[in-house]
């Protein structure tokens, strides 16, 4: 499936939007094509590959699993399978045990996800339904288990994710084989 707006050959892209590319293709392997569809506008283009870089840099009060776990239940509930692949390549890039997301849907009572895990993944599912349902007693349990700055972090998270998803599906942007170990598909090709 193609994206609903056509990717930005690097022929095509400005000296900047073609390092950029070199860079991200150097990082991922590719190019992810979320990246190649906003280089169409290349000032979102840069406004996004900035704000991308420092939230990665600055996300590190939470620990790994639980803002990954948090970002992809995000991704899975609003259907975003760009989202989902790209996110199971950074859980599997992160160390993180891939064969838990088989039984995320019983997160909730699973064996397999911490109590940590399952209140974060609440609080993705809670910030993500439309009206969403979160609880003052929710964000108590979470400022216990992560204190401020760790719920700030994972509310930003969740929040951000749910931007990319929806923009995303919007578009039109599929899946691109970054967890599959398959070679994934150039976009201009």
């Amino acid at each position: 499936m193609a994206p609903r707006i056509p990717a930005l050959s690097p022929d095509r892209a400005s000296l900047m939007t073609r390092l950029m590319y070199r860079i991200t293709r150097g990082r991922f392997g590719e190019v992810p094509e979320p990246f190649t569809v906003t280089a169409r506008h290349p000032g979102l283009l840069l406004a996004g590959a900035v704000h991308e870089t420092l939230l990665e840099r600055a996300s590190h009060t939470l620990p790994a699993s639980v803002r990954e776990l948090a970002v992809y239940w995000t991704a899975r509930r609003i259907g975003c399978g760009w989202c989902v692949d790209f996110g199971s390549m950074l859980m599997r890039m992160e160390g993180l045990d891939l064969t838990r997301l088989t039984e995320i849907d019983d997160y909730a009572t699973s064996s397999n996800f911490s109590a940590d895990e399952r209140a974060a993944i609440a609080y993705a599912d809670a910030m993500t339904t439309d009206p969403h349902t979160v609880t003052d007693e929710q964000v108590d349990d979470l400022r216990h288990r992560f204190g401020d700055r760790g719920v700030v972090e994972l509310t930003y998270q969740i929040g951000v994710e749910n931007m990319r998803a929806r923009m995303n599906t919007a578009l039109g942007i599929a899946e691109q084989g970054f967890n599959s170990g398959d070679a994934c598909r150039v976009p201009w090709a």
